[in-house]
């Protein structure tokens, strides 16, 4: 097992600036995701430190070794990918193996290992099959356990259970974490899906436009975003996000008044609220007043979107809510578990009364 160590790290591809003086640090043993939109630099930082990309800048090491000139097969890491990349002709003990046959390990060895990486990923009964006879589930545990085999000394996972269905993704979300804490190797997790990333992880490191917006823990990141982009990024739904401006401890918006310990400096700001934050009340007794936009039935709640003002906000209802489209209806926001965000730079504003300390 072993560290990843990524210092100052930039990758260009002629004028475009895919990464930015990336500095991260992934303990030995850790699982960390690296979560953001399409284009935002996590699979190209993946595959360089695979050694399938070269860094433009700056320092990769693994275990404190400089791997920057290292080939992919010297660096001791095993990837998981997408689109499993089996090989149809083999079975799947044969695709288990292969890493192992071109290390010539053969033999006995070679067999027992196969046959222990299966048992841990439930495949040990489906290993005289071909890919083409398993599931997609069975298809990416065939892919788990070839990285397994080998023992390296880092996971690289590039989304590979964006092609499962959302049943199997739950299952093996599972799997993977459970498997990952058995193990012990350090994982790096690249994954666009924000509930992958808040379920699997220790540390989440969360990327736009080839920048760390915010690295921490999900905890601390779903309760203290560092920034707008991390704000709407996390969480599901996103966070209610609304402009208005800070008057006398005020914040105000159009159609929208709430009172609070606020920052008594005015000033542009954005308010953030989550919806499990946001309760419903009558018409005429709630601090903000609105109509009904939509309503959408998730199974253990009812999502209801309020157009109030020049806003629209997502409360949290129980499941046993009804409101008709347009009806009149009223907000209460619990005013702890606001966020402040400054207009101009997009910045966390941290004030004193907050339930998590800012």
């Amino acid at each position: 097992m072993a560290s990843v160590e990524l210092v100052g790290v930039e990758k260009r591809f002629g004028s475009f600036s895919a990464l930015q003086h990336l500095d991260l640090s992934v303990a030995d043993g850790e699982f960390l995701v690296l979560l953001g939109p399409s284009g935002c630099g996590k699979t190209t930082t993946m595959r360089m430190v695979a050694g399938l990309e070269e860094a433009t800048a700056g320092e990769i090491l693994i275990g404190g070794r400089r791997v920057n000139d290292a080939l992919p097969k010297d660096r001791d890491v095993a990837m998981v990918f997408q689109n499993y990349g089996l090989y149809p002709h083999m079975s799947v003990a044969q695709n288990i193996g292969y890493p192992l046959k071109v290390r010539g390990i053969g033999g006995p060895d070679r067999e027992g290992r196969v046959k222990r990486a299966a048992e841990k990923v439930e495949l040990g009964p489906l290993l005289h099959r071909k890919p083409r006879e398993l599931s997609g589930g069975q298809r990416q545990r065939v892919a788990l356990a070839r990285a397994i085999v080998r023992t390296p000394q880092v996971f690289l996972m590039d989304e590979p259970l964006s092609n499962l269905d959302a049943k199997l993704r739950v299952t093996m979300r599972a799997e993977i974490k459970h498997l990952q804490h058995e193990l012990g190797v350090t994982t790096i997790y690249v994954t666009h899906d924000q509930i992958e990333a808040m379920t699997l992880a220790h540390r989440v490191a969360v990327m736009n436009g080839g920048v760390i917006q915010q690295l921490d823990t999900p905890e601390a990141i779903y309760d203290r975003p560092a920034n707008l982009f991390v704000a709407g990024f996390i969480g599901s739904p996103p966070m209610n996000l609304v402009p208005g401006r800070i008057a006398g401890g005020t914040f105000q918006a159009p159609g929208i008044t709430i009172a609070g310990a606020f920052p008594a400096a005015g000033g542009d700001v954005i308010l953030g609220i989550r919806s499990e934050d946001v309760t419903i009340a009558a018409p005429g007794e709630g601090s903000i007043e609105g109509q009904v936009y939509a309503s959408e039935l998730t199974g253990e709640a009812v999502l209801v979107t309020v157009s109030a003002g020049g806003a629209r906000l997502i409360a949290r209802a129980p499941r046993s809510f009804r409101g008709g489209f347009g009806s009149p209806i009223a907000l209460n926001v619990d005013a702890g578990k606001i966020h402040l965000f400054d207009e101009a730079t997009g910045r966390r504003i941290a004030f004193a009364d907050r339930s998590d300390g800012g």
